[in-house]
């Protein structure tokens, strides 16, 4: 019997098949043999399911979003996403997950292990991926080229969504008019224009909502949670962009790059006001003289101190 402990829960081949609809064989001395990699195994079932990694079949798919997977195992868990179970529940705070990995990551914050160290400045983390992206600040790689342009990014998803610039592709549709749009975001915003039923009611203030992840954003302003952690510093936030924007303190990444000068930023808002130094562009008017400012901070200071016609 073999023992897969692939995304941190334990699977029993063999004894615990796949399918029942066919015996399978188990040989003591690594009798099935791979014949792609020469990789060994004791169960044909073992063998057979290793094959797929080199075939690329996913034979178990998910009947709620068409998914694939190569494993029933990886169906199971996937499948949590749609039910929402999250069997795996941290016995310090209230915090539950779907995959036992999740929880044994999520216990570092109250340990507070940081075993991953940088070589080059000491720094430690929580996770190995955040010592990954943290190590490009270091040696600047940025693996990911466009074709078209040769601009270089450090995450492929970076790439992705830069690449859609040069295509014009507009992937997501909206079913009920003509408009289409280069992010899935983008048209999960758009999609408000059609709907006028506002099915979330909050409790508290009676202010109503058309979708419910923006409903529950809302109600964590009344109740203080924030179920969002840092797993390096352990701070908490209301939304999943707050924390991600937060990240890139520990692992100094700057994912928004000037396309006039080396500068980069952690957030998109940053490279926008930086970029007007170059462009010269002034969107924000002074209602009283008509002087114009890069930044909407620059324009708040001359109406309170500085507008010649205000002072009159």
């Amino acid at each position: 019997m073999e023992v897969n402990e692939d995304h941190g829960e334990k699977s029993f081949s063999c004894s615990q098949s796949e399918s029942n609809s066919s015996p399978d064989t188990t040989e003591p001395n690594n009798s099935f043999m791979c014949p792609q990699c020469g990789k060994s195994f004791t169960c044909k079932r073992d063998l057979k399911r290793h094959i797929r990694i080199h075939t690329g079949e996913k034979p178990f798919p998910c009947s709620q979003c068409g998914k694939s997977f190569a494993n029933s195992g990886d169906l199971k868990r996937h499948l949590r996403i749609h039910s929402g179970e999250k069997p795996f529940s941290c016995p310090q705070c209230t915090k539950s997950f779907t995959q036992k990995e999740g929880l044994k990551e999520h216990m570092k914050i109250h340990s507070g292990e940081k075993p991953f160290a940088c070589m080059l400045c000491g720094k430690s983390f929580t996770h190995q991926n955040s010592l990954k992206r943290h190590m490009k600040v270091h040696s600047g790689e940025k693996l990911h080229q466009c074709p078209e342009c040769g601009r270089r990014f450090s995450e492929a998803c970076n790439l992705k969504t830069h690449l859609l610039s040069h295509t014009g592709e507009r992937p997501f549709h909206c079913q009920r008019c003509d408009k289409k749009f280069f992010l899935a975001v983008h048209l999960k915003t758009h999609m408000r224009i059609h709907e006028d039923e506002r099915r979330y009611v909050c409790s508290f203030c009676g202010k109503s909502f058309l979708w419910l992840n923006g409903f529950k954003d809302h109600q964590k302003i009344h109740t203080g949670e924030k179920p969002y952690v840092c797993l390096d510093c352990g701070s908490t936030f209301t939304r999943a962009g707050e924390l991600k924007v937060h990240e890139r303190i520990h692992t100094g990444e700057k994912p928004y790059k000037c396309s006039h000068c080396e500068k980069s930023f952690t957030q998109s808002s940053g490279l926008k006001v930086h970029e007007r130094v170059h462009t010269g562009e002034k969107p924000y008017l002074c209602p009283s003289c008509g002087k114009t400012f890069s930044r909407y901070g620059s324009l708040g200071k001359h109406l309170k101190k500085a507008c010649p016609k205000l002072k009159k």
